[in-house]
């Protein structure tokens, strides 16, 4: 099944009154349980190309569809509901609630889900233990390290058991030996829980984790592999 596919998708942006080709009819498809990377310099697409797939921004021209949904087709609220309920999103600023602690953080998504309160307690702890942070969930992010802020984050996106996990240099605040567990971490929830994961990266750490590496040079797509 396709969660992602792109059809000929064109993004353009208007800058002082210049328009900004950032895609240039893109065609591209990643199925269930991918761990794929996005790859290219700064300024490629690669990023504009997440925030398409996961409803941020709308597409110039061209089709977009998730789990073969139309996403042109959908109202404000209907794509509001579409990223909460299907995608997960991981930052490389971590974006965490600095006033929340780390059960409160990772637990905020299944609140606005309406999920039950024993769930939610469940699921939360379940994903706190699924990247190594058991008996942290009373701390705060200001008293946890980069690394351990990224998992907080990491957990925060699997709790909903969203299909789809876009992660935007994920690793850029990291060092090598912290951005290497994280990988580990991710490719390990990918395999067990079969979560679709789309990295948007130029670090060579995250393409040799990746089983696919797509490049994107100036809006097009100049390479598409899988290992």
């Amino acid at each position: 099944m396709n969660v992602v596919e792109a059809v000929n998708v064109v993004k353009d942006y208007e800058m002082h009154k210049l328009v900004v080709h950032a895609l240039r009819g893109i065609n591209l498809n990643f199925t269930a349980g991918e761990f794929a990377a996005v790859a290219g310099p700064s300024g490629s697409g690669k990023s504009t190309f997440l925030h398409l797939a996961g409803c941020l921004d709308t597409i110039t021209a061209g089709t977009l569809r998730i789990e073969g949904r139309d996403v042109a087709g959908l109202s404000k609220t209907e794509l509001a509901l579409l990223r909460r309920n299907r995608i997960g999103f991981i930052f490389q600023a971590y974006n965490l609630i600095p006033v929340l602690t780390v059960f409160e953080n990772i637990a905020f998504p299944l609140t606005l889900l309406g999920v039950d309160k024993h769930e939610i307690r469940s699921r939360t702890m379940a994903a706190l233990e699924s990247v190594g942070l058991s008996g942290m969930e009373k701390r705060r992010p200001k008293e946890m390290s980069g690394g351990q802020q990224q998992r907080v984050a990491i957990a925060r996106a699997l709790v909903k058991q969203p299909v789809l996990i876009l992660a935007d240099e994920p690793t850029a605040n990291l060092d090598s030996k912290i951005g290497h567990e994280i990988l580990e971490t991710m490719a390990a929830l990918n395999q067990s829980a079969g979560t679709t994961f789309i990295f948007s990266t130029h670090d060579q750490m995250v393409m040799d984790y990746a089983r696919r590496i797509v490049r994107i040079r100036d809006g097009c797509v100049e390479k598409d592999e899988k290992k």
